[in-house]
């Protein structure tokens, strides 16, 4: 849903594990005498943790957590619950699952769906600025406008 509220040029800032203490978790591993990839791999996917700590800590990235001090400890904690990026791009209106835009709502009746300055124009469904999550709710906008629309018929 993130592109929903995303865009070009902005940072993203996303916490990696939101409901619990990176800083609790790392100490808590450091004497199992595991990486950081190994220990977020029980909390993100694999590929996902291996990427991340390739990017974010690429000279520590195998070595055990023990042997880190309680700064670098610290700090990493930090970057999971602030982790900051600025997306390059979207794959474009091909391949969109959500998009925004259309015909503004504050121009339609909210009962009839007819434009407020052109008796007998109707806009139904996508066409109008009307932005769901994903999961059905464009279909559900979609009908109910339509059953609006063909009610005041």
């Amino acid at each position: 849903q993130a592109s929903n509220y995303w865009q070009l040029g902005e940072r993203l800032h996303v916490d990696l594990l939101p409901s619990q203490s990176a800083l609790d978790l790392i100490a808590g591993a450091r004497s199992a005498k595991i990486t950081l990839p190994q220990l977020l791999t029980a909390h993100l996917p694999q590929r996902f943790a291996e990427a991340w700590c390739a990017a974010v800590i690429p000279d520590q990235m195998h070595i055990p957590l023990a042997q880190w001090t309680k700064q670098e400890c610290s700090q990493i904690a930090v970057r999971l619950h602030e982790w900051s990026l600025r997306p390059s791009g979207t794959l474009g209106y091909k391949k969109a699952e959500v998009t925004l835009g259309g015909v503004d709502t504050r121009v339609l009746s909210s009962k009839t769906m007819m434009a407020s300055k052109v008796p007998g124009l109707f806009f139904i469904g996508e066409v109008v600025d009307v932005t769901g999550w994903l999961g059905g709710y464009n279909f559900q906008w979609a009908w109910a406008s339509a059953f609006a629309c063909a009610n005041a018929l």
